[in-house]
């Protein structure tokens, strides 16, 4: 279950490690696996010993951006249709435009089967496991 204020792994090539969810699209009070959320940039990746400038360049995004996201995985259990029981390690999100197009190009790690029930495919093919 994500809702306001719960940080979330973003587990893209955007260049954010760390988002903040400030909102839950849509009606629900908390989101699972396959919704949409939008969050803050908290911590970004690769601003390392040569500075803020050098790493900027490769980043499609920097801390304080406020973005669309999709969430992939979650800590909270969820109950399949078979009867399955899955649970991830952490929470989990791919960050993507407003259009629903991934803002990056490769997805690292695995991400939940339940994202093909709810019709984002292009995440599903970027990454390298589905669990």
């Amino acid at each position: 279950m994500i809702q306001l204020k719960t940080m979330l792994n973003c587990i893209d090539n955007s260049g954010a490690a760390i988002v903040e969810c400030i909102q839950v699209v849509g009606q629900k009070r908390h989101a699972s696996i396959g919704d949409r959320i939008v969050c803050v940039v908290q911590k970004q990746r690769g601003a390392g010993a040569e500075g803020m400038a050098a790493a900027s360049n490769a980043l499609k995004v920097k801390r304080g951006d406020i973005r669309h996201a999709v969430v992939v995985r979650t800590r909270q259990k969820v109950t399949r249709r078979d009867g399955s029981v899955i649970r991830f390690d952490d929470n989990a999100c791919v960050l993507i435009n407003k259009a629903g197009d991934p803002v990056g190009s490769r997805v690292n790690g695995i991400v939940g089967q339940e994202l093909r029930k709810k019709k984002w495919s292009k995440i599903l093919s970027m990454a390298p496991m589905q669990a």
